[in-house]
């Protein structure tokens, strides 16, 4: 095995991972900070001593996992958010890896970068699931007991994954298809230079990386984060985001000085009650579970069992999606609909028009708009009459 040396350096001032405005805080009002904290899955309390001074603290990460380098810093006493610096040394004996997709020119290095703000993406056909196998190689032979996959926000999970290691030249299926209930995905320990994961997927797809569960690799040396805390305050560290989050914070203080800094112990990290899973529309199935991310479909119909919801479908193949299209079952690119009752001509077979539902209608207006006429007329010609 190669070993390896990583060191990143992320602070929020800077605005790695996060956007940041340096000239305004963000407000203090609850609903605010609980829509900001709603996306991270895990918090802990910095258990700041009693200090005198402004002072920077450095909490340690080492032993915690990490999907993402995002964090925010609560000052529970002002009730905003504080600029943070986030430094990581990483140790690896990990085998180096190379990742191709089958048959594709694709770019496929932007999936094993170690940088979650780029990625691959898979193109979905216009009437069926989309289809890769992804491959994996290393100079020896790795043993894994699990992959797992991270993917861009406001992506849906692949509908399903297959498994299979070459072994002496031949593929020995390692996880048999099954449905993707997570982006974790654990089978037996198997050890082979060359790794296929098979994956299906109804919505557009987005890996921003891939990672091994390799045995006896990896090991993190230092994981630290700082921020400047002030006295008698108390601080929340929120961390472990399922999409990007925008904070605004205030200037912030050269933490990457290592002179007076105080240093915290570990703290136990726990679930974040206040959590909710990204739903960008907002029909109450998370993202990576929904078949129309983009699309409010809360009942997640899927008639042709394609893995993409009839609501974000296509199934007259005109280009418009179902919940747009005025024919859902008949091309129409122009959705004309002449009488404006929502129903595209092409399938409106009962006009809304009452003048061409009934087509003798106009006919008989204008017949009685005569007799009318032949009446008033012979009233005036009898008034006439008579003054004579």
């Amino acid at each position: 095995m190669k070993l390896l040396l990583f060191t990143t350096a992320l602070s929020l001032s800077l605005g790695f991972g996060s956007v940041v405005l340096a000239q305004s805080k963000t407000p203090g009002s609850t609903s605010i900070i609980s829509e900001i904290t709603s996306a991270f899955q895990r918090e802990e309390d910095a258990r700041v001593p009693s200090i005198q001074v402004p002072t920077v603290v450095e909490i340690p990460f080492s032993e915690t996992f990490l999907n993402r380098f995002d964090f925010a810093v609560l000052d529970m006493k002002a009730g905003e958010f504080q600029p943070y610096f986030f430094t990581e040394h990483f140790r690896t004996a990990r085998t180096p890896v190379t990742v191709s997709i089958e048959g594709v020119g694709l770019n496929a290095s932007s999936m094993i970068d170690g940088d979650t703000r780029t990625f691959a993406e898979f193109v979905l056909p216009e009437s069926e699931q989309g289809q890769t196998r992804l491959i994996l190689k290393s100079p020896q032979a790795m043993t894994l007991r699990g992959i797992t996959l991270f993917l861009d926000q406001y992506v849906a999970l692949p509908t399903s994954i297959e498994i299979r290691a070459r072994i002496t030249g031949s593929e020995k299926i390692v996880l048999a298809r099954s449905k993707m209930q997570g982006s974790t995905i654990v089978f037996p320990k198997t050890s082979a230079k060359e790794w296929i994961a098979s994956l299906s997927y109804g919505q557009p797809l987005r890996i921003t990386e891939i990672v091994l569960d390799e045995e006896g690799a990896g090991i993190t040396s230092s994981r630290t984060l700082r921020f400047l805390a002030q006295p008698q305050h108390d601080y929340r560290i929120y961390f472990d985001a399922d999409r990007s989050v925008s904070l605004r914070v205030g200037e912030s203080a050269n933490l990457a000085l290592d002179t007076d800094i105080l240093r915290l112990a570990p703290v136990a990290a726990q679930a974040n009650p206040g959590y909710t899973p990204a739903d960008s529309d907002l029909d109450g199935v998370p993202d990576t579970r929904d078949n129309c991310v983009s699309i409010s479909n809360a009942d997640q119909t899927d008639v042709n069992a394609n893995g993409r919801g009839d609501a974000c479908d296509d199934f007259d193949k005109d280009g418009v999606m179902n919940s747009l299209d005025n024919c859902v079952n008949e091309p129409n690119r122009n959705q004309t609909d002449t009488d404006g009752d929502k129903i595209g001509d092409v399938c409106d077979h009962e006009e809304s028009r009452i003048t061409e539902k009934y087509a003798w209608l106009p006919w008989a207006g204008m017949g009685f708009a005569g007799l009318v006429l032949i009446v008033l007329f012979a009233i005036t010609a009898r008034s006439m009459i008579k003054k004579d």
